[in-house]
């Protein structure tokens, strides 16, 4: 088994955020090796087994984690301590969580969409915060960007994207193109193909977000790296982000 294989942000302030690849796991098969997405046809136990492995990657208790029932839409939600690593436990349905408090870990699952972190940056006084989106095209217009700004309150704020579809890959129908090029400007369908990237910095920065730090890595052309719906026809994995106040 090789090491867990993780892209990091260097978070302004006290947080641990980590972009998971699908590197580093025990699951086999379409679904290998770091799938951490129980509702696959994948052994729970093998997922199990990955989400322990992540949290053990990146310092975080399991038991103090939580995620979420994601129906790709904008609710954000305070993060409770449910833990991740046991079959059946009862999530809120949202896409997003966010927490100001130390160890309590966050974990949202993407096999396509983009992972989002978003931090307060350092300021005497305020008290750090940080959320994770799982953000497709339709929780990004239906706001849950803003909402996750809205949900961590006064200060300067940075973000991080990581990997997802990129726009040499995501072709889009006219009833997705119209509605992101009205929101997010033209250039962001090129040839019938969605820079849903670029969408969701351009959605951060109108929230007020300072700084977007760009992992620009496609999961549908990197098959060595990361799980794509798209690419695989939706037997695959899930990879994804977690984060935690330190």
């Amino acid at each position: 088994m090789s090491a867990v294989g993780l892209i990091e942000w260097d978070a302004p302030g006290a947080y641990r955020v980590a972009f998971s690849t699908r590197a580093g796991g025990v699951s086999e098969g379409a679904f290998a090796s770091l799938n951490l997405g129980i509702r696959t046809e994948d052994d729970p136990a093998r997922v199990v087994e990955n989400r322990r492995l992540l949290c053990e990657a990146v310092g975080a208790d399991p038991d103090a984690a939580t995620m979420a029932w994601q129906r790709h839409g904008a609710t954000v939600t305070r993060a409770q301590s449910r833990g991740i690593v046991t079959p059946g436990t009862v999530y809120d349905h949202c896409d997003g969580l966010w927490s100001d408090e130390r160890g309590r870990a966050m974990l949202l699952i993407t096999a396509d969409c983009v992972p989002v972190a978003i931090a307060r940056m350092p300021k005497p006084g305020v008290r750090p915060a940080l959320a994770v989106l799982h953000v497709g095209w339709r929780g990004l217009l239906a706001g849950i960007v803003a909402e996750g700004v809205r949900a961590l309150g006064p200060g300067l704020l940075a973000a991080a994207t990581g990997p997802a579809i990129g726009p040499c890959c995501y072709e889009v129908g006219e009833d997705v193109a119209a509605p992101s090029r009205e929101a997010f400007g033209a250039d962001v369908v090129r040839e019938g193909k969605l820079d849903l990237w670029t969408c969701v910095e351009r959605a951060l920065r109108a929230a007020g977000v300072e700084e977007v730090a760009r992992f620009d890595q496609c999961t549908s052309c990197d098959g060595d790296r990361f799980f794509s719906h798209r690419r695989d026809a939706g037997r695959t994995g899930r990879q994804g982000v977690i984060a935690y106040v330190t």
